[in-house]
């Protein structure tokens, strides 16, 4: 399906990128990055479907499959790419699919389950417990709930009461695009694990996780470590999953420096 894009810009700089924000998040999430990258990046951020102002998935189809047309619409040229968690598996089909679109990628704990199901299924096993209550208030229909045990495991840890109300109602009100997500991310449904096809990123990446993520997302960064040709794998000290939003300096330092390689 095709669905009205939402963009914005940050940054005046002369290297065009594009930002591809996280779950239940929106395109503005990249202000402190763009901000701090403005003078080295023309940073062009999207909404997901279903989020910010984009338009709704129609529940048709794959909805990964959507956000990647989206963001592959939006490449008229090589850009540099920097996704964090889902928008980082976006980057990540991209760099493999469209290579020759992909200057850069630069991929903030990617939450790409499958390969790491491939390569350490025991290490991917910690991360059921809170799989386990998402799935079941989920299934009860208490949307609010799911929001909240998602939250509580990949939010930035000042806690689901401390989350303004109106924030609280517009992750209830997507919540919906986590399930819609598992086909590509635990079930690798575009087939980005057949043998060969992670060589096609051939490009300069830089993986960055959180130095006080769970476990999980060091699984999944080993993982992807190995597979991809050209990675270089950096740590942001005292952050977690959602450092973008909380040390974008420290983000954006480990992005001028990397990119000043490529």
């Amino acid at each position: 399906m095709t669905l009205q894009t939402f963009t914005r810009h940050f940054g005046h700089g002369p290297r065009k990128a594009l930002a591809i924000h996280c779950t239940l998040a929106h395109s503005g999430a990249w202000r402190g990055i763009g901000d701090a990258l403005g003078d080295d990046l023309t940073l062009l951020a999207y909404d997901l479907p279903s989020h910010g102002k984009s338009g709704d998935w129609d529940g048709q189809g794959n909805v990964h499959d959507v956000a990647t047309d989206m963001a592959r619409a939006l490449l008229t040229e090589p850009m540099d790419i920097i996704g964090h968690s889902f928008g980082a598996t976006v980057g990540l089909r991209l760099a493999i699919e469209s290579p020759e679109l992909v200057r850069s990628l630069t991929m903030f704990e990617p939450v790409y389950f499958a390969a790491a199901m491939v390569d350490d299924p025991v290490g991917v096993s910690s991360d059921m417990g809170n799989n386990a209550a998402f799935n079941a208030a989920y299934a009860s229909g208490d949307m609010m709930e799911a929001a909240r045990v998602f939250n509580v495991g990949w939010g930035d840890g000042s806690g689901w009461e401390k989350t303004p109300e109106k924030l609280r109602q517009y992750m209830a009100d997507r919540i919906h695009f986590v399930p819609a997500s598992q086909p590509f991310l635990r079930d690798d449904s575009a087939g980005l694990l057949a043998p060969g096809r992670f060589a096609r990123a051939a490009m300069p990446v830089l993986l960055m996780d959180g130095a006080t993520s769970g476990d999980i997302a060091d699984v999944i960064s080993t993982s992807l470590e190995r597979r991809l040709p050209n990675v270089t794998r950096r740590a942001i000290a005292g952050a977690g999953h959602m450092a973008p939003l909380t040390h974008p300096t420290e983000v954006a330092n480990e992005v001028r420096a990397f990119l000043e390689t490529c």
